[in-house]
């Protein structure tokens, strides 16, 4: 057994030249490994390093989101869904001073603006340094004036109210904020409608800013209905149905199959049932109607 064994241990020269080259190879991997296998360790670390750095700023975001984000002036006549929520109002905050403006109504005061929407001293006390009011806020009230004064240019003009259905394009050029385009978006704006029943309908039309939105109800209004083009709901075609600027063809064709089913619309509560209906338009949709 002893002579087998022995037998095993002896090699030729070239087997041990072999073996010579086998370790050394298995020294150099591990060698290798040693000193280069690092780069990813420290790869790692340096990666976690960043991550780390990462996740400190998301932190320091949070924490300004927290505490609420930097305030400017603005006007609270035009708090957003989005900027009432950012400033730290309820829903139902901003659904009272939404409700107040649809009455073509303005708060004129920090304390107005709490009495509209009932928030609380606190969060008053917050923005009423911020809030900011036209010129005028500060003489006459809004409906006791008959000729206002206006602040959008250099010079000082007084201007008197008049119907916006009958403004030509130079009469609005003249509001600070309007030129050439937004004055011929109006006028085609009002044409398609075949005249504005409500001020508030300057807010469809394209491109015109809350403060533009500002400067027209002070110095325009709606005196009377115009002479308009009613739309018989109940016998209109699909083709005069979706040419009237509130309906798409979509709803048009959903109000002809919602009328041979139930029969002629009685009001605009029967029209206002059908789903896609602009139901916050409805009262200026009635207006052009006829039932």
């Amino acid at each position: 057994m002893l002579k087998r064994f022995l037998f095993y241990l002896k090699f030729t020269n070239s087997q041990r030249k072999g073996l010579l080259v086998l370790f050394g190879t298995i020294i150099g991997l591990q060698l290798f490994y040693w000193f280069v296998g690092e780069s990813p360790r420290n790869s790692v670390s340096i990666a976690a390093k960043d991550w780390l750095s990462l996740q400190l700023k998301i932190d320091e975001l949070k924490n300004n989101k927290q505490t609420g984000a930097t305030l400017y002036l603005f006007n609270p006549n035009f708090i957003t869904d989005y900027k009432g929520y950012k400033l730290g109002m309820s829903v139902e905050e901003i659904d009272r001073l939404h409700a107040f403006r649809k009455t073509n109504r303005y708060v004129n005061s920090a304390e107005e603006f709490q009495n509209v929407t009932g928030v609380s001293d606190v969060l008053l006390n917050k923005l009423a340094p911020f809030f900011k009011f036209p010129d005028w806020v500060n003489g006459k009230k809004r409906n006791d004036m008959k000729a206002i004064t206006f602040y959008g240019t250099k010079d000082k003009k007084k201007l008197v109210k008049m119907d916006v259905n009958f403004a030509t394009k130079e009469d609005l050029i003249k509001v600070y904020g309007i030129g050439d385009v937004i004055a011929n978006r109006i006028i085609a704006q009002r044409s398609s409608l075949k005249g504005f029943v409500a001020m508030e309908q300057l807010n469809e039309v394209w491109g015109v800013s809350p403060e533009v939105i500002e400067n027209l109800n002070s110095q325009f209004y709606v005196s009377k209905l115009p002479e308009l083009e009613l739309i018989d709901v109940n016998n209109a075609s699909l083709k005069e149905l979706s040419q009237f600027i509130y309906f798409k063809y979509a709803l048009a064709k959903q109000i002809l199959i919602y009328r041979s089913m139930n029969g002629d619309f009685k009001n605009i509560e029967d029209l206002s049932k059908i789903k896609g209906f602009p139901v916050d338009k409805a009262k200026i949709i009635a207006l052009y109607l006829k039932f």
